[in-house]
């Protein structure tokens, strides 16, 4: 059996269809996560939500160890903590980071992404469409696509 997909998910994630929904849209967590058993086909997954930051970093940590790929939504931890930061150099698996919005685009504290610089790609403000198309690509880049 091929390892997992990690798909670890930051503070208030477990909000999702309720808070700002003309931000982050009407999907809750579970319907992203049912959508993406869908989509994963034969590859395992571990989805998993976190509104602490030592518990974030060890999912990395693991994921590292055990995991083909992951999937992160670092949330609001993604411009504060430099522990994520680190716990994502340090991993040695492809990392794809996912944002339902944009950042870029928002506040001038949403500006700072500790992330980023530490992941192969990031995909932003395509709503819970963003991971269905990180699960698509951590599928390619692990050799787990079906044909």
């Amino acid at each position: 059996m091929s390892k997992p997909v990690y798909v670890l998910g930051g503070p208030n994630l477990n909000l999702l269809g309720s808070r700002e929904p003309e931000i982050y849209g009407r999907d809750t967590l579970e319907d992203i996560h049912q959508r993406l058993r869908t989509l994963a086909g034969s590859t395992p997954l571990e989805l998993r939500q976190t509104n602490h930051e030592g518990e974030l970093v060890t999912w990395i940590q693991e994921a590292s160890a055990s995991g083909s790929a992951l999937i992160l939504n670092a949330a609001a931890y993604t411009h504060t903590s430099i522990a994520i930061h680190d716990a994502l150099k340090a991993c040695n698996i492809p990392v794809i980071e996912v944002h339902l919005s944009n950042p870029a685009a928002r506040d001038s504290f949403r500006q700072v992404n500790y992330v980023s610089p530490a992941v192969k790609a990031t995909i932003a403000g395509l709503g819970a469409y963003g991971y269905e198309l990180a699960l698509m690509a951590a599928k390619s880049l692990t050799g787990q696509e079906e044909t």
